[in-house]
């Protein structure tokens, strides 16, 4: 049993060759002392966004924001986020047996559900309030979280948009993606093509080999520029549901730790899914709720 507040050296096998290890340091909170150390990290307090900074959400569908939470309050959580993938993953193959999609990233959803720490990052105010403004909505409620781990060596994540695995009524959504560590390019950070939520091409595709592919040639043919830059410690992004992005693969030799939350408009409905993969999602993330209800389930909780 793992006794709080001894540090740990957690080591999974990377799959390309046995003798690679991945190594993650792991502190386990005493839960004793939660609500007296929660108090020193502040993930409620308003972000001031700028009217410029909406605008350009709107105009590109996605937006890049510096300084939005600071490193000890990232490696704080970071040690509680990163312990739970460890104890939740269940991808162990050798890299080279794995799909595209899953060496892409090790991906644990709605870690909120099970940990009181997590639950409250997960529920925090600032990022919840910032994806109410940049959406222009009066409030959201929580979608799903999910971590996103890609370790070293991994592969890329090839193009695609995150809505087409969602049965909502309207494009009212948004991830922020947070990394939980300084991310340059050799990591593969997040990368958006500009203003690509306006289009109708390569929505029927999920996230594969030919999504990489036809989407890349569909967004060259549409002159999008794509922004791919580094992430400073402390900056996230937001993307829109419709928003086209990808990331190259991981050439470090550490994993990629991230953690991403879904923000839907808080009056959003339930609609009939159009592929296997929105079923699935209503059945998982949206219990008891119907076609053309708001989607008010107990896994979705108002956040701002």
């Amino acid at each position: 049993m793992l006794e709080p507040g001894v540090s740990y050296q957690i080591a999974l096998k990377n799959s390309k060759m046995s003798a690679n290890i991945i190594k993650w340091s792991l502190t386990v909170t005493n839960l004793a002392n939660f609500d007296q150390k929660i108090q020193m990290f502040d993930i409620d307090s308003p972000y001031p966004l700028t009217k410029e900074q909406i605008q350009y959400y709107q105009e590109f569908g996605y937006i890049k924001l510096k300084n939005v939470l600071d490193a000890e309050t990232l490696e704080f959580y970071r040690q509680e986020i990163t312990g739970k993938v460890i104890e939740l993953n269940t991808l162990h193959l050798p890299m080279e047996e794995r799909t595209t999609y899953q060496k892409a990233f090790l991906q644990i959803e709605n870690l909120w559900q099970h940990s009181e720490i997590v639950k409250r990052f997960v529920l925090g105010k600032r990022l919840g309030r910032i994806a109410a403004e940049l959406m222009e909505v009066k409030g959201v409620r929580l979608y799903h979280d999910q971590a996103l781990y890609k370790e070293g060596s991994g592969g890329i994540t090839p193009w695609h948009a995150d809505q087409y695995y969602w049965p909502l009524s309207s494009n009212k959504s948004v991830t922020v993606w947070i990394p939980l560590q300084k991310t340059p390019l050799e990591m593969g950070p997040l990368a958006f093509s500009m203003g690509s939520q306006k289009l109708q091409i390569g929505r029927d595709l999920e996230i594969s080999d030919e999504s990489e592919v036809v989407l890349r040639d569909e967004l060259a043919k549409a002159n999008l520029q794509e922004d791919e830059g580094p992430f400073d410690l402390g900056e996230v992004s937001f993307h829109s549901g419709w928003t086209f992005h990808h990331a190259r693969g991981n050439t470090t030799g550490r994993t990629r730790e991230v953690m991403t939350i879904i923000y839907i408009d808080k009056h959003i409905r339930l609609a009939a899914p159009e592929n296997r993969n929105q079923q699935n999602d209503w059945d998982s993330w949206c219990p008891g709720i119907k076609i053309g209800e708001e989607i008010d389930s107990p896994l979705n909780p108002v956040i701002y």
